[in-house]
This record gives structure tokens, sequence and C-alpha cells, in this order.
């Protein structure tokens, strides 16, 4: 029984860093329909952000600290997000092929420049003392940061979602989706509300950021490709705008990896692209998405 507890409670935990990533890729696809390849570097500069505010603004380790390198990380990443948007993504707009390969260019191109400034060497990420305890739960001895992850996570998932159903920007960004002429017809600046999108989904990725650097030990220009794939990954189980979808992907394939590592060494990411084959081929949508009409 410890063992399963260990192993559920990880593997909520990995899911919870996998939602932080894939969160803002949901929200920029499913709701502008933008194939935004550039997610990763949101997180690589949310990362570096925090990494500087911890070691060149306040150069301690303790929870005020960390916690202010996670609102950092998510506000740089956020900005960073809206900059792309505002150079690149407002003139590519429904011109799907040319936003992939254009979003490419544009992590390939941070990528290096990060590299070039920082070189490609893991940067360990401060982090508080209590970072090494562990709880006890019928006997399974957990690591506590797994906790502070899924907590953030279920943060930003609320938020999101109240923002979303419960707000006027919200309203402005779903009607938008359903019908943009008709909205920009009642004087409503569609644009700015898609902007917000793009922040939000660049605010997520940064705090995701923080907290991988952390998870992992490091971080580097290098780390957010992985991380990206199973955003990716986690969008297309959970069904393309979906927040809630996303969510239950993230648990799911996070658990599942847990488990089928533990089990078989690096079966995980097997399982993992097996579970997106059987859901592509059985639910196209995912888990919550709509049927396209």
């Amino acid at each position: 029984m410890a063992t399963f507890w260990l192993i559920t409670i990880t593997g909520i935990g990995l899911g919870a860093l996998y939602f932080l990533v894939a969160s803002g890729l949901s929200l920029i696809y499913g709701l502008m329909g933008v194939l935004n390849f550039a997610h990763g570097t949101f997180m690589t500069i949310g990362a570096y952000m925090g990494y500087w505010f911890s070691t060149q603004i306040v150069d301690s380790r303790n929870t005020w600290t960390f916690i202010g390198a996670m609102l950092v990380g998510g506000l740089s990443g956020g900005l960073f997000a809206l900059l792309v948007e505002q150079l690149v993504i407002t003139r590519l707009y429904d011109r799907h092929i040319d936003q992939a390969l254009v979003t490419v260019g544009v992590a390939l191109v941070v990528a290096a420049m990060l590299g070039g400034w920082f070189t490609n060497d893991l940067r360990i990420m401060p982090t508080p003392d209590w970072f090494v305890n562990v709880v006890t739960l019928s006997s399974a001895r957990i690591p506590v940061d797994r906790f502070l992850y899924i907590g953030v996570a279920t943060l930003l998932l609320v938020t999101m979602i109240g923002i979303l159903k419960f707000t006027r920007i919200g309203l402005i960004i779903r009607a938008g989706v359903e019908n943009r002429q008709m909205v920009t017809a009642l004087g409503i600046n569609v644009r700015l509300a898609f902007s917000a999108v793009f922040f939000l989904g660049g605010v997520a990725a940064g705090v995701g950021g923080v907290l991988i650097g952390a998870y992992q030990n490091g971080f580097s220009p290098l780390t957010s490709g992985t991380w990206l794939i199973y955003g990716f990954i986690v969008v297309v189980i959970g069904g393309m705008g979906s927040i809630g979808g996303s969510a239950l992907a993230a648990l799911l394939i996070g658990i599942t990896k847990q488990f089928a590592n533990y089990y078989v060494s690096g079966l995980g990411d097997f399982v993992v692209v097996l579970l997106l084959a059987i859901v592509l081929l059985t639910r196209p949508q995912g888990i919550l998405g709509k049927v396209s009409a």
C-alpha cells in the first residue's frame, strides 16, 4: 500500500507539471486556433527570470523567495507570450501552416540566444530547505514538493475556469471564438481579449518553468523540448480547448507513466504514446473535447 500511495501522489505531482505546460497550449489553440510551437520558450523564459530573481535580486533560499520566483517567472512568461502574439501571431490568424513554421522558428531562435548568453549548462533553481522533506502517508514517504506542484496547478485550474466562466473578459473570449465578426461589430475589442488569452497561457507556462526547474534539479535552454511534447499530448488526449480535459489527461498521463516506469524502467514513454494512439483511434476529439461541426 505504501508503494501504491507513493507512485500515485508522485504521478499526480508530475501530472500537475504537465498541466501547467498544457493549459496554456489548450487555451491558445482551443480558443484561438493558433498552433504555437513557441510555447516552450515561455516556460524557459519564466525559468530563467525566476532563477535571476532568486540569485541576483534576493539571493536567498526560503519560501517567500521561491514564491517571488514563481510570480516573476509567471509574469515574464506572460509578457513574452504577449510580445510574440503582438509581433508575430496577429499577422498569422487563420494561417495554420505559417503559424507552425514561424513559431518553430521563434523557438529555435530563442533557444539559440539563451544558449549563447547563458550556455546550455544546467542552472540549479534555488529552492527552500523544506523541499527535501517528506510527508508520511500510510507508511509511504512522499516528497513534500509534490504537494506544492499539485496545489499550484489546482489554483491555476480554478483561476482559469473562473476567468472564462464568470468574468466579462471570459464572456468576450468565448463569444469571440463563436463569432468574431459579430462581437467586433458590437464595438468590442476581440483582439485585446485574445491577447489576454496569450498572456494567461504564458503565465501558466512561466510558473511551470520555475517549478519544473525545481522538480528536475536544474534547467537549460534545451529543457522545454520534452515538456512541450508532453504538453501537446495532454492537449490532444484531453480535448482541444478544454481546460478540464487537459487537467484529467495530465493526471492520467502522470500516474500511468509513473506506474509503468516502476514496473518496467523506461516503459512510461511508450505507454503514454500508446494511450495517445488509443484516444486518437477511438475518440479523436479527446476526453472532454467537442466534435467539430
